[in-house]
């Protein structure tokens, strides 16, 4: 007779396998024998019982290789959440970003060419959001508030974005257009004296800012009338390349009216005004061959420059004696937007 380790008698039929046969199995990793599935070795014809872990499910064979595999799955899927995600963001985010800040730019045309200049304001604000300041964003959002009579929002924009571009000229440009909206001549001339500085020397385009800068403050006119003639050049070629631009005319004579000087400010003005309209049916040539939006945006700037012809000709045209054709001039300022309290002057 045979006892277990408590004493107690061990019936025959319930011998355990023999030594060799627990030398044939030997131990698992965990310490346990594992014993063969099947008819047992010894004879008896009847199969082992499995063993069964704790927190495994009884289940027979199957239930250790199922929550493997349910293990895994769910690891796989905790390494993709985690994993790709980081992976991914860094090369998408400037695509997302790229995207979302072309599109509030067309939104801002749009709105824009509507005269919905609020909405456009708000628009080129998510631009430069997700953008992240810059100076060019900046200037447009400047212009925009200026135009959405803003001028102290205006004149943040443009401080800011003289700040992140210290050596670029339309900062500056706008800055002296918004301090004269503002009534601060001194910073006005200040900002028109650092476009000059900061273009190329004898630049026409900063001449002719400087010097309507200094006829919309009422300062410095002889040196502003010499600021166009040297822009223009004595044979009309501004720059000595091309053509006077209608905004240079309009510059000079606006400058002869202010000296005193009407009939010839009218003479020029005259020429102004026919060269802004034949640009206008230019861009009406257009219509249906380009972006419409953008189209639209350019004549409404147009129709503002034409605005601001029609009302210096009229002031011309009133000193000289032309009643009836300053009436009709400043009808058509007004109805072409003209309107210093939002910088279209």
């Amino acid at each position: 007779m045979r006892y277990d380790r408590h004493g107690f008698p061990i019936p025959a039929e319930f011998d355990g396998p023999s030594r060799s046969d627990r030398d044939a199995f030997p131990p698992s990793r965990d310490g346990r024998r594992e014993e063969p599935l099947g008819p047992d070795a010894a004879g008896g014809g009847r199969e082992r019982p499995v063993a069964v872990q704790r927190g495994e499910p009884s289940s027979g064979g199957a239930g250790r290789p199922a929550a493997g595999r349910w293990k895994r799955w769910l690891l796989l899927a905790v390494m993709l959440g985690g994993v790709v995600p980081a992976l991914l963001i860094p090369q998408v985010l400037p695509l997302v970003r790229e995207a979302v800040v072309q599109w509030s730019l067309d939104r801002a045309a749009e709105h824009e060419a509507k005269g919905e200049i609020a909405a456009a304001v708000r628009d080129v604000g998510r631009a430069v959001l997700w953008h992240g300041e810059n100076a060019e964003l900046l200037c447009m959002r400047s212009m925009l508030r200026l135009e959405d009579r803003d001028a102290a929002g205006a004149l943040e924009d443009a401080v800011r974005a003289a700040t992140l571009a210290p050596t670029a000229v339309q900062p500056w440009r706008v800055r002296a257009l918004v301090s004269v909206v503002l009534d601060d001549a001194d910073a006005a001339l200040a900002a028109a004296d650092m476009v000059v500085d900061l273009s190329a020397a004898g630049d026409p385009d900063a001449l002719n800012h400087r010097a309507y800068i200094r006829a919309l403050v009422g300062r410095d006119l002889p040196a502003a009338l010499a600021d166009i003639d040297r822009a223009i050049g004595p044979d009309g070629q501004a720059g000595g390349t091309e053509t006077a631009s209608a905004e240079m005319l309009d510059t000079r004579g606006f400058l002869l009216h202010l000296l005193g000087r009407h009939r010839e400010a009218v003479d020029q003005l005259n020429q102004a005004i026919t060269g802004m309209q034949q640009n206008r049916r230019k861009l009406g040539l257009l219509a249906g061959r380009v972006d419409p939006v953008q189209l639209a945006c350019r004549l409404r700037a147009v129709d503002h420059g034409l605005a601001v012809m029609f009302h210096h000709r009229a002031q011309a045209c009133r000193e000289a004696g032309l009643a009836e054709q300053a009436r009709q001039d400043l009808e058509l300022a007004g109805k072409k937007g003209f309107d210093p309290s939002r910088g279209i002057f």
